[in-house]
């Protein structure tokens, strides 16, 4: 494993039985959700969730689907948040001086910084981020909760990152007491050639080697645990044997590989809620009306016949088919269509307000691209205020459980490896700086206040304009734009 502080197997066996316990009462816990996940994923991202039943690779999983508007907007928003807060190819992040650094201190530091920033931004580029984020991404916005395992790649290989999203179905979680999703149990089947790669020291059994040897593609169940301790994390990969597990890896991280994140918690629960949850009832609901409406059609095409059987006539062998002759006795009715009672027409009213509600629940609305004309400056200053007011709260929390922990990982994983500076990332001396598109929507609106402040005060002639320091103000403008901090100077220079 990767930035572990100990990596050192134990001179006898170890007995784990409380580990294991540990884990089935977290996975009990967590039973209570699983058939909302199921019902969610049924109508949302039915290719994955496999909560109440087993998991059948190629399994038709749309057979109970009728409408596709919520399959839509869940994959449209996932790609948003994608675009909005980790934009692949783009410096959604960086680095400035901290509060505790003097001006010209901040002046010296800034360009290491800002390299330190697009080193690790190259990294992710170059890594399987933007593939797995986006996963990660798909199960936050249908389950409400989501996992990322956060690695660090062999020595030598094109990027220091690797990422794997783990499905929810295979993770369970533990709240810290920080209120993070700190303690982590993942449960996975690999073949005989997958534990050997991904613990290369392990003492595997006689049993299992010969068991895979006989048959590659058997899979044995592997359980990793990640739980704090001490201001570290205590990693412990366990093979699940008959009678005792056996330990394949044990170490330390100084920062956890597992990145757990909600998108709403509720007071009480460890789990996230998602817009999905909140939307379901609609999305039930229109599915039913498309299927209703399908049957109808049905009816519609084929009709419902009545006929007299008078010995000539046999409706059991009749087939409404175009050419066909159907004999009927001499002064019988034969064969009439039924009368329908009504109408269904009202159900389209129905489904498009169903439709609506639906979009309105995911955000596409909001988050989605505007069709039809071009909106002016100002229209697009207002839409994205009105985006951080309706995310604000899900952003904060993303911010605090998913990006800042990402980039401390990176941050800690590329200083050991001697590729940046070894400077703290505390907050004193070197601070976070995010600058995805939602972060700058956030701070367009201060933007827009200050630019009218200082149009304002400098037309009021020269001595209003004595009030404003424009250095600080370009400086504070140049901070909320998200400008590079090497290109902003700290204190200004007299120039002769």
């Amino acid at each position: 494993m990767e930035n572990i502080l100990t990596l050192a197997a134990p001179p006898e066996p170890k007995d784990y039985s409380y580990l294991i316990k540990r884990y089935e009462q977290s996975k009990d816990r967590r039973s209570n959700w699983e058939r909302t996940w199921q019902e969610c994923y049924d109508y949302a991202l039915p290719q994955c969730g496999d909560f109440t039943r087993t998991n059948q690779p190629g399994r038709i999983r749309t057979d109970r689907l009728y409408d596709g508007t919520a399959l839509d907007a869940v994959d449209q928003l996932a790609a948003s948040l994608l675009g909005h807060l980790t934009p692949p190819w783009t410096q959604w992040f960086g680095f400035k001086p901290g509060p505790d650094l003097t001006p010209a201190e901040a002046q010296a530091l800034a360009p290491v910084l800002e390299d330190s920033a697009k080193i690790i931004q190259a990294h992710f580029d170059r890594s399987n981020f933007s593939v797995e984020m986006h996963q990660c991404f798909l199960d936050l916005v249908v389950g409400g909760t989501a996992a990322l395992y956060f690695e660090e790649a062999e020595p030598g290989a094109f990027s220091a990152f690797k990422f794997t999203s783990v499905p929810l179905s295979d993770i369970v979680l533990e709240e810290g007491e920080n209120g993070f999703l700190d303690g982590s149990f993942r449960q996975i089947r690999l073949t005989l050639a997958q534990i050997q790669e991904r613990y290369p020291n392990a003492e595997i059994p006689p049993n299992i080697i010969r068991e895979g040897e006989r048959d590659p593609q058997s899979r044995f169940s592997v359980l990793e645990s990640i739980l704090p301790e001490s201001g570290a994390y205590d990693y412990v990969a366990l093979l699940a044997e008959q009678g005792r597990p056996v330990e394949l890896a044990k170490g330390r991280f100084a920062t956890s590989p597992c990145i757990a994140f909600r998108w709403m918690k509720s007071p009480g629960e460890l789990y996230g809620r998602s817009p999905v949850m909140k939307a379901l009832p609609d999305i039930k609901t229109a599915n039913k009306v498309v299927e209703l409406i399908l049957k109808n059609a049905s009816i519609a095409v084929t009709g419902i016949w009545q006929a007299d059987d008078d010995g000539v006539l046999n409706p059991a062998n009749i087939e409404l088919v175009p050419g066909a002759i159907i004999p009927k006795a001499v002064g019988s009715q034969g064969l009439k269509p039924l009368e329908m009672p009504g109408r269904f027409d009202v159900s389209q009213i129905i489904l498009d307000d169903l439709r609506v509600r639906i979009r309105h629940a995911l955000l596409i609305d909001k988050l989605g691209q505007m069709d039809g004309r071009k909106m002016t400056a100002t229209e697009v200053v207002e839409r994205a205020s009105e985006m951080a007011l309706l995310l604000g709260a899900t952003y904060g929390r993303l911010q605090s459980e998913l990006l800042t922990p990402m980039i401390r990982r990176a941050y800690a994983i590329l200083r050991r490896r001697a590729e940046i500076p070894d400077i703290a990332l505390d907050g004193r001396f070197v601070a976070l700086d995010y600058r995805a598109p939602l972060a700058r929507a956030q701070a367009q609106r201060n933007v827009q206040n200050t630019m009218t402040w200082v149009t304002s005060v400098l037309g009021m002639g020269d001595e209003a304009a004595m009030v404003v320091d424009i250095p600080r103000a370009a400086r504070f403008l140049g901070e909320a734009l998200g400008v590079p901090s090497d290109l902003i100077r700290k204190e200004i220079v007299d120039v002769v």
